[in-house]
């Protein structure tokens, strides 16, 4: 296979199985209707839920939580921020009680500022009850600290993501994914959203961005150089779309060097004849994901 093969191969290889999404799809409309009787009286499953996370961005490789937003009257949040005691731990108690109806058998936890609903396939949805706010942000509870209440603004992040790819010939949901098999091969502390961040930062001034796979390789190579040179001090950054900040976890440019340099030598491989030889080093970078 050539360059431009082996790395479609790849892509599809680290996308997220029809079989998965169907089943995601099914649960996430089970318990959107659930909360729409119980909250808002109508028999809905598709209305006032939301996807959100790596799952509602399009760049995730492997399931395991799924997040959802779930929107709720406004007249629900009046009546828990007056409620005596901690009225967000009371409103994620009511939510767990209201899934449980749909899900009596599966362990479902309110805590934090989720309800957690624990699937026995290794699929978790963290199920946070929200309130519309006039700017598209919504208000969630966090029942951590005697309580209070929390703004987040998912939609604009997604909507980057989205425009992004489209305008870069679909490459930017590519290289999230991408990025994410690197993560998981070299244990890599960086969050879903940060990746996001900086595959679309990189993008936006990649000069082979209206490519394809033929250029994967130099993508690949041009991505890792641009992430080891991130300074090592700074501490956090602002978000695609929402502009929150993202903190760091962790140190990754020692680690992006390490791929940078694996790249150059699988290029060159592969320019010289050594197609064998450069697909294990890509293996070595990504994982087994990454044709042989």
């Amino acid at each position: 296979m050539g360059i431009a093969e082996t790395f479609q191969q790849f892509c599809n290889n680290i996308r997220i199985s029809q079989y998965d999404v169907s089943n995601i799809s099914e649960r996430y409309k089970k318990i959107t209707r659930r909360l729409n009787i119980d909250f808002w009286n109508i028999d809905n499953d598709i209305r006032h839920s939301l996807y959100v996370g790596s799952y509602g961005r399009d760049t995730d490789i492997v399931i395991s939580d799924i997040d959802m937003l779930m929107v709720l009257p406004y007249y629900t949040y009046v009546q828990y921020n007056n409620h005596y005691g901690n009225g967000q731990s009371a409103l994620l108690q009511r939510v767990k009680k209201s899934i449980s109806e749909t899900y009596p058998r599966t362990d479902l936890k309110g805590d934090g500022q989720v309800v957690i609903v624990e699937f026995n396939n290794g699929i978790t949805f963290e199920v946070v009850p929200c309130f519309d706010n006039n700017d598209g942000s919504f208000t969630f509870p966090d029942s951590n600290n005697g309580g209070s209440w929390k703004t987040t603004n998912p939609k604009p992040e997604i909507k980057a993501i989205v425009d992004g790819d489209r305008n870069w010939n679909y490459n930017l949901k590519r290289l999230c994914k991408m990025v994410r098999a690197w993560k998981y091969e070299w244990n890599v502390p960086m969050g879903g959203l940060l990746i996001d961040t900086f595959a679309y930062r990189f993008m936006e001034t990649w000069e082979y961005r209206d490519k394809s796979y033929l250029y994967y390789d130099y993508m690949t190579r041009d991505f890792f150089k641009y992430l080891s040179e991130i300074s090592t001090t700074q501490e956090y950054w602002l978000a695609i779309g929402s502009r929150q900040y993202i903190y760091k976890k962790g140190a990754f440019q020692y680690k992006a060097k390490q791929c940078y340099n694996k790249c150059l030598d699988a290029i060159k491989d592969f320019n010289n004849g050594y197609e064998y030889t450069a697909r294990s080093k890509w293996r070595e970078v990504f994982g087994s994901d990454f044709p042989s």
